[in-house]
C-alpha cells in the first residue's frame, strides 16, 4: 500500500462517506448505493479506487459483491481507524448518513428486497 495513494483516495467526500458506513460492517454495493442516495456507476468508480488503495476488501455471494474496511489496510494506516471512527461523526453529513444506515437495517431491508423493488425512505 502506498501512503500517498491512501491519502489520495481518502480526500473525497464520497468515498469519506463510504468508509463512514463500512466502519461497523459490510454491506452491498447496492445497499451502499440506497443509503448514501448515489448512482451505481458513482460508488463503483469510488469503491474501485477504495480497492486500489487497498483501503477496502470485496467478496461475491451470489448475484452481489460486498464491501468491507481491509483490516490490513488498517493495521499499516491506523489513521485510517482514526478517521472513520472518531472523527467522521463530528459532522452533520456524516451522522445524517449513519441514521439513514441504522433506519435501513431498522427497516429489514436486504439487496434482494430492494432488487425486489421496495422503498426505503432515506429521510
Amino acid at each position: 500500500m502506498d501512503l500517498i495513494q491512501v491519502m489520495k483516495a481518502l480526500a473525497d467526500e464520497t468515498r469519506m462517506r463510504i468508509l463512514n458506513i463500512l466502519k461497523d460492517e459490510e454491506l452491498c454495493v447496492c445497499e451502499i448505493e440506497t443509503v448514501l442516495d448515489i448512482t451505481q456507476s458513482n460508488a463503483s468508480r469510488h469503491l474501485n479506487r477504495l480497492i486500489n488503495a487497498k483501503i477496502l476488501d470485496n467478496y461475491k455471494l451470489g448475484n452481489y459483491v460486498y464491501y468491507k474496511i481491509n483490516k490490513n489496510g488498517i493495521k499499516e494506516y491506523p489513521f485510517i481507524k482514526e478517521i472513520i471512527e472518531e472523527h467522521t461523526m463530528k459532522y452533520d453529513m456524516y451522522r445524517k448518513d449513519y441514521e439513514r444506515l441504522k433506519r435501513y437495517k431498522q427497516n429489514g431491508l436486504s439487496c434482494d428486497g430492494l432488487k425486489e423493488g421496495r422503498a426505503f425512505e432515506k429521510f
